[in-house]
């Protein structure tokens, strides 16, 4: 007797409903782990400026001020090339994030550019969900000539509202150039007062070490600001430096391509630390109204910038999700 085999097969159209069952399976799935992953750096990126807000606070705790948004000896004249040292914020701030030996290789009497430390790369400078190279990068002049190799950061301090300009002789905020601002001069209230923000490497080239005298801050290979400049730069102080007027910034009026505004590479806002260590999410602000004139809410994230300007502020109108 002839016994008949059966061979288990998928035929062709099986195969391809299991290929499309596993195709929606992915796409389902991959959006949730994304989603995941970011709320991960988010969190992430949170506890970074909770530990530069502690630092900060330690920092005042022994020299009765905040640090200066950059050290500059040079008699004022455009924030460009008179930044001279031009040590900022995040390099006053390294002995107190457990970085005694990075700042012991560090002489705050010498240029910024004189230590190659400023190379370093300081991970608690850095947002996980930032794109920036993972080692120092060529930070140019105006004219593309390199200055300096440096670390990248991912935040900025906070100099004011849009009325101060981060190259300028001084600021609204709590950060400045020689700025020497003390708890007591908040009176706008610590809990409604920005001292850091994210500003994305990937959006516009800052570093931590400080306000290199004749560098430039470069747009990112990211930015989405006002695409018809590329090339755009803006001057040394910026490095370290931005205002309260976008954030996340598509449009910006006076043509520096938001490189003096805040950003992140977080879906739909920035993470702000705020002078009391709390640390919030602030939504996007993209632009200013067509007319010129700033949006309200605009105009509450503007008021965030400042220290003792008087201003009411609901900062749950301004809290992303």
């Amino acid at each position: 007797m002839c016994r008949r085999t059966f061979r288990t097969a998928f035929t062709l159209i099986e195969l391809l409903v299991v290929l499309a069952i596993i195709g929606i399976l992915l796409g389902l799935l991959l959006p949730a782990v994304q989603k995941v992953r970011e709320s991960a750096a988010r969190a992430q990126c949170q506890n970074n400026l909770k530990q530069l807000g502690l630092a900060l606070h330690n920092y005042h705790d022994v020299n009765r001020c905040f640090p200066s948004g950059y050290l500059a000896m040079l008699p004022y004249s455009d924030g460009a090339t008179d930044t001279a040292p031009g040590w900022g914020w995040g390099a006053f701030l390294l002995p107190y994030l457990e970085q005694e030996n990075l700042s012991r290789q560090l002489n705050f009497a010498q240029p910024v550019q004189s230590s190659p430390a400023i190379g370093t790369i300081v991970k608690v400078y850095l947002c996980p969900s930032d794109l920036y190279p993972q080692g120092p990068f060529p930070l140019p002049d105006g004219f593309g000539r390199t200055l300096c190799l440096a670390a990248p950061t991912s935040y900025a301090a906070c100099c004011g509202n849009d009325d101060s300009d981060a190259t300028a002789a001084t600021g609204n905020g709590v950060f400045f150039r020689n700025s020497q601002v003390r708890l007591t001069d908040i009176t706008d209230g610590t809990s409604e007062t920005i001292l850091l923000g994210e500003r994305a490497w990937a959006n516009a080239n800052g570093i931590w070490a400080g306000a290199v005298p004749g560098g430039v801050i470069q747009r990112g290979p990211y930015n989405p600001c006002q695409p018809n400049v590329p090339g755009a730069w803006y001057p040394a102080a910026t490095l370290v430096l931005a205002h309260a007027h976008g954030n996340n910034p598509l449009v910006d009026a006076d043509g520096s391509a938001g490189l003096d505004d805040f950003s992140s590479k977080h879906t739909g806002g920035s993470n702000f630390l705020f002078a009391d260590g709390s640390v919030h999410f602030i939504f996007t602000m993209p632009s200013d109204n067509p007319d010129g004139s700033y949006p309200a809410l605009d105009l509450q994230f503007q008021a965030l910038g400042t220290r003792a300007n008087g201003e009411v502020v609901n900062l749950a109108d301004l809290m992303g999700n």
